[in-house]
């Protein structure tokens, strides 16, 4: 605990009075670590089947489970075939308080990792359209690997400000997510180096960030809309007052209560400017009171205003050269194609699903739209590794299963080609029956189509 900032350490002794020792108390404990399992790729009866770590479930989110942190789960093939995604616990519970309907439009305005995106996009069962996007050029990368490992169709990965996107997107959401750029101060156990950048006068800059990047979020949002808006901090300033002060600059939004159960606690009114007493309605999570950091969450709903519909993403067909070369690839790989072929988009030689209702991007920097089928090269496709992770087995006419107690999916992992003796062409490699990429199979030998930048070094 001496590396928290004495003024920190003042600050929520007066904030929790009697309650601070049992708070500070939590610094001297481990950590938690958690994983979500994604519904797209395993149920839950499946997983308890064929887990190979020791958990426990996280009471306060649907799909959440507790692990121990030398089980290492980022290493197992499971990670890597896309079966859970690790996350924070208290951080699992934000995006499920936002009731979903299949064909919703979403953003998730500030979405880098990716923990609220794979989330909401594999609740949303690949239905509707789903708009993930990042301004870090450098953190929208993984945000965008997070998608693909998670097999999500229906989303599209964009790195933009929020000022252009609410420029493009004048009240056409049904839902949005706003996990705000903060303090951090709630994940001072989980990163204690985080802390050197703490002070008050960034916790007031915070507040100005939350309160612009909300407004935009605002103008997004269409009239009976939900806006969701999470931090990980314990500030009052960026928690409370940030939604005070929001709700008394656009007064048609109303606050939603979230559950207050399994240690979840109420916002608190004591801590707004004005006592709003609404503030109750919104959710704490202290460290103190469950297994998990610290965070903040409010639901609003938006009463006022219009709706209005994004103009829609036009593409492509494919020309007749290359619509017999995929035909060829398909006959030749799959027993079932899942994907429709009129929602399939051409552009610079590469081949993508795009879901119907994904909006126009062509004015924005779209990382990637929908799921990247493949791209054609001299006479050929060639399949991109996202279709193999949006895939299963039973699609596919000829699968390699990588046995997890050998050292095969190791090797393959490595980017190293698999002896097999036979001459099938293309083949979808797995782990347990669950799709990890793709090889090709030809005199004997598997060429190893995992990607470089994501191969074990």
């Amino acid at each position: 605990m001496d590396y928290l900032p004495s003024d920190f350490l003042q600050k929520m002794k007066t904030l929790l009075k009697e309650e601070s020792e049992a708070f500070f108390a939590t610094y001297k404990q481990e950590k938690t670590s958690g994983l979500r399992i994604n519904p797209l790729k395993v149920s839950f009866e499946q997983w308890e089947e064929i887990s190979p770590f020791a958990m426990n479930k996280i009471p306060f989110v649907e799909n959440g489970y507790y692990y121990r942190r030398e089980d290492a789960p980022g290493k197992h093939p499971y990670h890597a075939a896309g079966l859970y995604y690790i996350q924070e616990p208290s951080a699992m519970f934000v995006a499920e308080q936002l009731e979903l309907s299949e064909g919703d439009m979403v953003l998730d305005l500030c979405a880098a990792p990716g923990g609220k995106t794979t989330a909401i996009g594999a609740r949303l069962g690949n239905e509707g359209v789903l708009l993930s996007n990042e301004i870090s050029a450098k953190r929208v990368k993984a945000l965008s690997e997070n998608v693909e490992r998670f097999g999500l169709t229906n989303t599209a990965v964009i790195n933009e400000t929020p000022e252009n996107l609410s420029a493009q997107f004048e009240e056409c959401f049904d839902k949005i997510i706003v996990d705000a750029p903060c303090s951090g101060e709630g994940m001072f156990r989980k990163d204690p180096e985080s802390c050197q950048y703490w002070s008050g006068d960034y916790v007031e800059s915070c507040h100005h960030l939350q309160l612009e990047i909300l407004s935009h979020a605002y103008a997004m949002l269409k009239k009976g809309g939900i806006l969701l808006y999470s931090t990980c901090t314990f500030s009052p300033e960026e928690n409370e007052q940030t939604i005070e002060q929001f709700v008394k600059t656009f007064p048609d939004m109303e606050i939603l209560p979230i559950p207050h159960s399994h240690g979840v606690s109420p916002g608190r009114s004591e801590w707004t400017k004005t006592h709003f007493s609404d503030i109750a309605k919104t959710a704490r999570l202290w460290p103190h009171h469950l297994q998990g950091e610290g965070h903040f969450v409010a639901k609003l709903r938006k009463t006022g205003g219009n709706e209005h519909s994004a103009p829609i993403m036009k593409g492509a067909k494919l020309p007749r050269a290359q619509a017999k070369l995929f035909q060829q690839f398909i006959e030749q790989t799959f027993v079932h194609f899942p994907f429709e072929w009129d929602r399939l988009f051409l552009k610079n030689d590469r081949l993508y699903f795009v879901p119907e209702r994904m909006p126009d991007l062509s004015s924005l920097k779209a990382i990637r739209i929908g799921l990247p089928i493949g791209e054609f090269k001299k006479n050929r496709f060639e399949p991109h590794h996202s279709l193999a992770l949006a895939v299963q087995t039973k699609d596919v006419q000829h699968h390699f299963e990588l046995e997890q107690n050998g050292t095969l999916w190791e090797r393959y992992l490595h980017g190293e080609t698999i002896q097999t003796g036979k001459d099938r062409g293309w083949i979808l490699l797995t782990i347990h029956g669950f799709p990890l990429g793709w090889g090709k199979e030809a005199k004997g030998i598997i060429k190893n189509f995992y990607p470089k930048g994501l191969r074990l070094s």
